[in-house]
């Protein structure tokens, strides 16, 4: 059985008719319910194939639980990772990168310093340009967060010192500044899922209830065409499931104003009958396929265009990386193999009196007086100890100034224990007993 849970707040209509109506469909292997949570363990996946997120955004707890769900493989609508991300200026700048009107503006930053930050912490930030961002916007103007909804802490800005004087209410709140769109229509629109969008005329100067139209006018086939691309446009690269995108329409031209709902209105008494009833049939339609789709354990999460070319753009540049890398160590490494077989090969053809002079050469000599205790030397033996003496070998220094060519020569001088003196580090074991004395 997979279980599809809905994680919601204050909403009275929309929670209980999505799980009503899921069940009513009777899909076979499907139930629908609240979400409900006793305990959050780290790395421990919930009982849900499937949670609707509508209360996150206000409840970090839920936001915490709701990762570790995904994480463990729950296919949670929307992205929790990606929401904590996103924002409302970040997404003006994404529609402008994919070729969608919005309107100009501007990030200010806070009014007052955030808390635990003084003069220091704002070195690089110069005086606004306020002039030039006056004349880029233009006024009116719409001043609101950066990030967050529910039109909470919007100003309509008539003119310069109105806007100071609203801005001087913002407290520590990050601010964008944005060019008014004087409209002559307006849509929300809900997008579900990929591929589903639904068109609803709204006029945003109207009390929160009466802001959903309930006689629009006509509309050109046209310009709903180019409004229903543009949702899917956004939403695919931002990598929502569950989303509003809202649109003002000047000149013919949909400007999108508003497009970072991810838990967007979807309560009957302000939506309207109509709308209440297209979200709750879809959203349910949405549930049951992802919960069908569903791979226990697998990364079920909804990823948008603009982080999978990234992440592509970024693997594509360290593959490219690594094989440049590669090649130029290839190089490295043939010019010390060309290297080293040189030496070998001049090792192999001395005979044994010039390779015994080269290596006393590289290492010094020394007299049978002088002679140290060579058995201290892992991997030397008496017998060993005899043959390093008969080829002029006596002390720790000598032994200490071998390196690779130096141990191929001792292996020419000797008929066994071939291999051994570099295979036991003795230059290093040689230094070592040095460093004790």
């Amino acid at each position: 059985m997979k279980k599809i849970g809905i994680l919601f707040g204050q909403e009275n209509t929309f929670p209980q008719a999505f799980i009503d109506r899921i069940n009513e469909k009777a899909v076979e292997g499907i139930v629908a319910e609240a979400v409900s949570i006793d305990k959050v363990v780290q790395g421990e996946p919930t009982e849900y194939a499937v949670i609707i997120d509508r209360i996150s955004q206000d409840v970090p707890f839920y936001r915490a639980y709701l990762k570790n769900a995904a994480a463990c493989g729950t296919a949670v609508l929307n992205n929790p990772f990606w929401w904590s991300a996103d924002e409302k200026f970040f997404n003006n700048v994404l529609a402008k990168k994919i070729g969608i009107p919005v309107p100009n503006t501007v990030l200010l930053p806070s009014k007052e310093r955030p808390d635990d930050t003084s003069e220091n912490s704002f070195r690089n930030l110069q005086l606004l340009d306020w002039e030039g961002i006056f004349d880029y916007i233009g006024f009116p103007a719409y001043m609101k967060p950066y990030a967050g909804g529910g039109w909470k802490n919007v100003y309509k800005v008539e003119n310069i010192d109105h806007m100071f004087q609203c801005y001087n209410e913002t407290n520590q709140l990050v601010m964008m500044l944005q060019e008014e769109i004087k409209f002559t229509s307006y849509f929300r629109c809900y997008y579900l899922n990929g591929d589903r969008v639904h068109i609803m005329p709204y006029e945003p100067r109207n009390p929160h209830h009466l802001r959903y139209v309930q006689e629009p006018q006509d509309y050109s086939p046209e310009l709903l065409k180019t409004v229903e691309d543009y949702v899917i446009a956004l939403n695919h690269a931002l990598g929502y499931d569950f989303n509003t995108v809202e649109f003002a329409i000047r000149d013919g031209v949909p400007y999108a104003i508003d497009f970072c709902n991810p838990a967007p209105d979807a309560e009957l008494t302000s939506v309207g009958a109509a709308n209440f009833e297209w979200i709750v049939e879809n959203a349910a339609n949405m549930a049951i396929e992802r919960a069908l789709k569903h791979k226990e354990g697998a990364n079920n999460l909804t990823w948008g265009t603009f982080m999978q070319n990234n992440i592509k753009d970024f693997t594509a540049m360290n593959v490219e990386g690594v094989n440049q890398a590669t090649e130029a160590v290839q190089k490295i490494y043939s010019h010390i193999e060309k290297e080293v077989e040189v030496e070998v090969e001049e090792v192999a053809s001395m005979d044994s009196a010039t390779a015994q002079n080269n290596l006393l050469n590289s290492i010094g000599t020394a007299t049978e007086e002088e002679k140290e205790d060579l058995k201290k030397i892992k991997g030397v033996g008496p017998k060993l100890e005899k043959t390093l003496n008969s080829i002029g070998i006596y002390t720790f220094t000598q032994v200490s100034k071998m390196t690779e060519r130096e141990y191929d020569l001792v292996d020419s001088l000797m008929t066994s224990f071939k291999g051994r003196a570099k295979r036991d580090q003795w230059a290093e074991q040689a230094q070592a007993l040095l460093n004790e004395n």
